[in-house]
């Protein structure tokens, strides 16, 4: 479903802002996808910048209508669309990994930012948009992103980006359509096992200072688990702790 109908743009600001414009005023296919060629200002999360070199990256929105689920399991799409964007590209290369909430690394160096957009009807879901921008083919980064990489950086090979969204959105498809038959334990599985550092003793910084953790996963809201050296258990939501390099 997802990627069946597709609608190229040269250029737009944001293809997130442009699906958006879009569902207002028209009646949308449940997984249309809109890709641009170039997107000159495209959103990460909290307010956060996407640097991506015209035509040599993956920036797309995939609208969908998953009235099926739940507010209290909404990160549960966030765990599928983000084990979609890794399934393929672990078909690539190795050390694919999932940074929390769902920024997608090649060992230590992000390639891909998922930026999910929910509307609600009541208890449900009633649209989302979600936008991804992925490195593909990009060489050479100018920001001041602190780690990015390519796909083709590492693989040191060159993609067809057609067929690269195509295979991909396969598989965010696939990962959607077992979040709609309600199978939460694999998606919850797979997530925490593609979790980045996941059981490995790192430096987090949290209001408290600095301090040394072992990330032990992500609970059914999307909170992150992280033990200390006394043994203790934090919960962690969105911009509460933070990942030292």
């Amino acid at each position: 479903m997802i990627g069946s109908t597709l609608i190229r743009i040269a250029q737009t600001s944001s293809t997130n802002n442009y699906a958006a414009n879009q569902l207002l005023t028209k009646r949308l296919t449940d997984g249309i996808v809109f890709v641009a060629d170039s997107q000159i200002d495209g959103r990460g999360q909290a307010l956060s910048k996407w640097e991506s070199e015209s035509g040599k990256n993956l920036t797309f929105s995939i609208v969908l209508f998953p009235e099926f689920l739940e507010i209290s399991s909404q990160f549960e799409l966030s765990k599928a669309i983000s084990l979609g964007v890794a399934d393929y590209l672990a078909s690539q290369t190795n050390e694919v990994a999932i940074k929390w909430p769902n920024d997608i690394y090649l060992g230590d160096c992000k390639v891909a930012g998922i930026l999910i957009e929910n509307s609600v009807r009541i208890r449900t879901i009633s649209s989302c948009i979600v936008g991804i921008g992925l490195n593909v083919n990009q060489q050479v980064f100018t920001s001041d992103a602190p780690n990015p990489i390519s796909l083709s950086q590492v693989t040191g090979k060159i993609y067809d980006l057609e067929d690269f969204l195509a295979e991909l959105c396969l598989k965010i498809d696939g990962r959607y359509q077992q979040l709609h038959r309600g199978d939460f334990q694999k998606i919850d599985a797979d997530y925490n096992n593609r979790l980045y550092r996941r059981e490995i003793w790192s430096k987090y910084s949290d209001e408290d200072g600095d301090f040394d953790g072992k990330l032990l996963g992500v609970d059914h809201t999307g909170q992150l688990r992280i033990e200390t050296r006394s043994g203790k258990v934090n919960n962690y939501q969105f911009k509460e702790v933070a990942f030292r390099i």
